[in-house]
């Protein structure tokens, strides 16, 4: 395998340097990702899955989910366990599994998530869900569909339906509860490639700044009134989490953040930075750093439409 070499523009350093504790950020960033998974209780008991796997690999529980777990043993490749390969577990990155348990699903709602590939979050939900209700799972990319609908029949998900269209195409439809897990620049995730920070440009920022907006206005109006919203990205830049938040709040007015609570370590979110003032109702937001539990960087809104 082709190491890949560390290229830091001088574009991220300066502006990092300003958002967080730079050196701190660096270190978890290019630290090696802790293994984790999260139980399909589509499948599988908790349990059950803990007595299969005891035996060879320690489980270590992630606070913040009850089906998830660090996973460590003599081998790597996790991909390649019968227990995978059966649909009894998922291989997700612990931040990864906070925006379903934020969205709080239930057996008889209609969910939409927007921006589904390759499956993670909605087949997440579809557990909480016990498999019941419906879900829309929506991507904008073929090639992307495959990987969603291979996850979904490994893990025996039948509530979903998958569709294949832009997400700010979505017209007169509501729904009782929205995941927009946004396509973003990934500056969370640079412990997963380094071609993040090779690819990064604030150019670049700008433009999925405008697409999240635009996501986020028609996801929005095709919520029902006293639906839920949840907004996240995998990325640590302003303009992409509280900036999309606070255009939000000032274009709908019955627009209201919630409170976010879980059972781990959080960064304040950014109000305010360079030229830019955001609401403080965004502090209600979750903003978390690699550093802060040792995961992907990861920034979270729960929105009720009132």
């Amino acid at each position: 395998m082709t190491k890949q070499k560390l290229i830091i523009k001088n574009s991220f350093l300066e502006r990092y340097k300003k958002l967080t504790n730079y050196d701190k950020f660096m270190e978890y960033s290019l630290k090696f990702p802790k293994r984790s998974i999260r139980v399909n209780t589509i499948k599988i008991s908790v349990n059950e899955l803990k007595k299969r796997l005891e035996k060879e690999w320690k489980l270590t529980q992630i606070p913040w989910c009850n089906e998830g777990f660090w996973i460590e043993g003599i081998r790597r490749d996790i991909g390649n366990l019968i227990e995978h390969r059966l649909g009894y577990i998922y291989i997700q990155e612990p931040a990864s599994m906070i925006p379903p348990i934020v969205l709080e699903p239930t057996s008889n709602d209609l969910i939409l998530d927007i921006a589904a590939s390759p499956g993670s979050k909605t087949t997440q939900i579809a557990s909480m869900m016990k498999n019941k209700g419906l879900i829309v799972a929506n991507d904008v990319d073929y090639t992307r569909i495959k990987a969603l609908s291979i996850n979904l029949q490994r893990c025996g998900v039948a509530n979903t339906i998958i569709t294949l269209m832009h997400g700010a195409s979505f017209r007169n439809f509501k729904f009782d509860k929205i995941l927009l897990d946004a396509p973003c620049s990934g500056t969370g995730t640079i412990r997963k490639s380094l071609k993040t920070l090779q690819m990064y440009n604030p150019k670049m920022v700008i433009r999925l700044s405008n697409l999240q907006k635009k996501l986020i206005s028609a996801t929005f109006e095709n919520l029902k009134e006293k639906g839920t919203l949840v907004y996240s990205t995998c990325s640590l830049e302003p303009e992409e989490n509280e900036s999309v938040i606070d255009f939000l709040l000032n274009k709908y007015k019955n627009a209201k953040l919630e409170k976010i609570k879980l059972k781990l370590k959080s960064s304040e979110p950014i109000i305010k930075f360079e030229n830019s003032e955001y609401s403080k109702e965004i502090l209600k937001c979750l903003r978390l750093w690699p550093q802060d539990n040792d995961t992907d960087g990861f920034f979270v809104a729960k929105i009720k439409k009132l």
